[in-house]
C-alpha cells in the first residue's frame, strides 16, 4: 500500500521593504527623467538652432550699432575699414563668416578677402536690405549655413547696409550632438543622486519602523487586534494629546454609549470624568494607577492606568477595566463551592464518628442497640440531607444551604428549607452564580441581624416554575425600619455602620442583571421577608 505525502503550501515569499521601496520609487524617477528628458531629446533640434539664432543675431545686432562699421560703409569696400573688425568678431565667436553689405550688395568684409568689393551671392538678404531682420539656411560662397541679416541704420536713423553672419550646419549638428549627450549625462546623474535618496529613505523608514518588514508589520497587527477582540477586559487608548486611538470591543460592551460618544469626542461627563482624570494625571506626571474603582450608572468597574512610554518620553496611556460585578460573581461562585466542600468535610467527619460508635457495639455485640443505632442515624440522613438533596437538585446550591445551615446552627439559630422547595438542576453557571450571591448576602444580613443569645428562624423557599425560579428568604429578627426600606438597596446604605451596604446593592444589581427582581416587606421587630425571582432555564427551557 503505497502511502501518500501531503505537500505543505508553499508559503508566499514576501518582498523586503528596501528592494520594495528602491524599486517604487526608483520606477516612478526614472519614469519621470526618462519622460522629461526623452521630449527634451525630441525639441532639442529646434532649442539649438533657436539658441544659435539668438547667439548670432546678437552678434549682428551688436556689429549694426558700432560706430567703426557705420562709417566703413561711408567708404569704398576697398578701404579695409570694417575687414578687421569682422574677422576679429568671427574668430571669436566661432562664426562660419561675418560680412558687411551696403545698400548695393556689394562685400565689405568676408574670410575670403578677395570676395570684398564683390556682390553678395543669395536673395535670403534682401528683407534686411527693406529693415528687416532675416534668418534663412542657404548655401553662398562656402558652404551650407545657418544665415541671419540685421540692417544697419546711421546716426540719422538711414539705413546704409546690412550684416549678415553665418554659422556652418556642420557646427549646428555638433551642437546638437552635444546637447543630446547632455542629456544622458543629466539622465545618468540624476539616477545617482536619486539612488542615494533611496537609500536614504530605505534606511529611515527601516528605522522608523523598527527593521520590520511590511509583511512582519501586517501580521503583527493582525495579532494585535485578535489580541485585543478576545481579552475580556475593556482597553481604552490615548496618545499624547488625551486623543483616544483605541477601544477594544469589550469596553465598548461594558461602557453605554454616551461615555463611548463622550470619550471619542473628547468631551468630559459624570460617566467619563474619573477615568479622564486618571489618563490626563498619567500622561502629564506618568504616575500609575492601580485596582481603581469606577461608577459607570449601576455598574462598578476594576481600573488600572498605566503610562506608555517610548525613549524615556509619555507618548500616551492605556486605561484596562472589568466589571467587577464579574469578580464579585466568581468570588461567590468560589465561596460556595468551598462551603460546599466544607460541607462534606463536616459530614465525613461525623460519618467516621458514626462508623466508629458501630464498631465499638459489634465489638462488644449489642446487637439489638446496633440496630437501633444505624435505624436512627439512617432516619436523621434521610430527614436532614436526604430530604434537602430531594428538593435542591443542584449540588452547588445545596452544598452552599447545608453549609449555611451548619454556620446557623453553631451560632444557636435555625435555618430551614421550606418542605414546598423545588428547584431543579436546570441554572445556568451564572444563574447559579447570582443566586449564591442572593441567597448569601440576605442569609448573612438575617444571621447579622439575630440577637446573639437569642436563637433566630430563618426560612428559606426555592420553588421553579415555567423557567422562573422564586425564592423567599424570612426571618423573625428585629426588622427594617420602614424609612430605610425605599433605599436599602442603595449602594452604601446599612444600619450596621460605614463602609458597608454592599451586599444588598449587588443583590439587586446581579438580579436586574439577569432580568429578575427582588422585594422586601418587613415588619419592626416581627419579621422581614424577600422575594427574588430569576430566570432558571439555562436557555433552553421554555417557558
Amino acid at each position: 500500500m503505497r502511502q501518500t505525502q501531503q505537500t505543505r503550501p508553499v508559503k508566499p515569499r514576501h518582498m523586503k521593504l528596501s528592494t520594495l521601496v528602491t524599486l517604487m520609487v526608483a520606477a516612478v524617477m526614472m519614469s519621470v527623467l526618462l519622460s522629461i528628458h526623452l521630449l527634451y531629446f525630441v525639441q532639442i533640434d529646434d532649442f539649438t538652432r533657436a539658441h544659435l539664432k539668438d547667439k548670432a543675431l546678437a552678434v549682428a545686432r551688436t556689429l549694426a550699432e558700432n560706430p567703426q562699421v557705420q562709417h566703413g560703409l561711408t567708404l569704398p569696400a576697398t578701404s579695409n575699414i570694417i575687414q578687421p573688425l569682422a574677422t576679429s568678431v568671427r574668430i571669436r565667436n566661432d562664426l562660419l563668416f561675418i560680412t558687411i553689405i551696403n545698400m548695393e550688395g556689394i562685400r565689405y568684409s568676408h574670410p575670403n578677402p578677395q570676395l570684398i568689393n564683390q556682390h553678395f551671392i543669395g536673395s535670403d538678404f534682401l528683407p534686411a536690405l527693406q529693415g528687416h531682420e532675416n534668418v534663412a539656411i542657404n548655401r553662398g560662397a562656402l558652404a551650407d549655413a545657418l544665415r541671419v541679416f540685421t540692417p544697419i541704420f546711421n546716426a540719422q536713423h538711414k539705413q546704409i547696409g546690412v550684416v549678415g553672419i553665418g554659422i556652418a550646419l556642420n557646427d549646428v549638428s555638433a551642437q546638437v550632438a552635444k546637447s543630446r549627450w547632455n542629456i544622458v549625462w543629466t539622465v545618468l546623474i540624476g539616477a545617482l543622486v536619486g539612488g542615494l535618496g533611496i537609500l536614504i529613505l530605505v534606511t529611515r523608514l527601516k528605522r522608523i519602523l523598527l527593521g520590520l518588514e511590511p509583511y512582519e508589520i501586517s501580521s503583527l497587527f493582525e495579532q494585535r487586534q485578535a489580541i485585543l477582540d478576545s481579552v475580556r477586559e475593556g482597553v481604552i487608548a490615548v496618545d499624547e494629546h488625551a486623543r483616544v486611538t483605541l477601544i477594544n470591543q469589550a469596553a465598548r460592551e461594558l461602557l453605554p454609549e454616551s461615555a463611548i460618544h463622550a470619550l471619542l469626542n473628547g468631551e468630559k461627563n459624570s460617566e467619563t470624568a474619573v477615568m479622564l482624570a486618571g489618563l490626563l494625571d498619567t500622561l502629564h506626571h506618568g504616575n500609575a494607577h492601580y485596582d481603581e474603582e469606577l461608577h459607570v450608572r449601576e455598574r462598578i468597574m476594576i481600573g488600572n492606568t498605566v503610562p506608555v512610554r517610548s525613549h524615556q518620553r509619555i507618548i500616551g496611556a492605556v486605561f484596562t477595566f472589568r466589571d467587577k460585578t464579574e469578580i464579585n460573581r466568581l468570588m461567590q461562585r468560589l465561596d460556595g463551592m468551598v462551603n460546599y466542600v466544607d460541607a462534606l468535610r463536616e459530614r465525613s467527619h461525623e460519618f467516621m464518628n458514626k462508623l466508629h460508635v458501630i464498631l465499638g457495639l459489634l465489638h462488644i455485640k449489642h446487637y439489638s442497640r446496633l440496630e437501633e443505632y444505624v435505624l436512627q442515624t439512617a432516619n436523621n440522613y434521610q430527614t436532614e440531607i436526604g430530604s434537602l438533596l430531594q428538593k435542591i437538585k443542584s449540588p452547588v446550591i445545596a452544598g452552599f444551604l447545608l453549609s449555611k445551615i451548619n454556620r446557623a446552627s453553631d451560632m444557636a439559630h435555625r435555618l430551614t428549607i421550606s418542605d414546598a422547595s423545588d428547584l431543579p438542576d436546570y441554572g445556568s453557571e451564572q444563574q447559579v452564580a447570582v443566586l449564591v450571591t442572593v441567597l448569601g448576602n440576605l442569609i448573612e444580613n438575617a444571621l447579622e441581624a439575630f440577637d446573639e443569645h437569642n436563637g433566630g428562624d430563618i426560612h428559606v423557599l426555592l420553588h421553579y416554575q415555567n423557567g422562573w425560579l422564586t425564592c423567599e428568604v424570612g426571618d423573625d429578627g428585629p426588622g427594617i425600619p420602614t424609612p430605610m426600606l425605599e433605599t436599602l438597596f442603595d449602594r452604601g446604605v446599612s444600619s450596621k455602620g460605614e463602609q458597608r451596604g454592599m451586599g444588598l446593592f449587588l443583590a439587586r444589581q446581579q438580579t436586574e442583571g439577569l432580568g429578575g427582581r427582588i422585594s422586601v416587606e418587613s415588619e419592626p421587630g416581627v419579621y422581614t421577608q424577600f422575594l427574588v425571582q430569576i430566570p432558571w432555564n439555562k436557555g433552553n427551557i421554555t417557558a
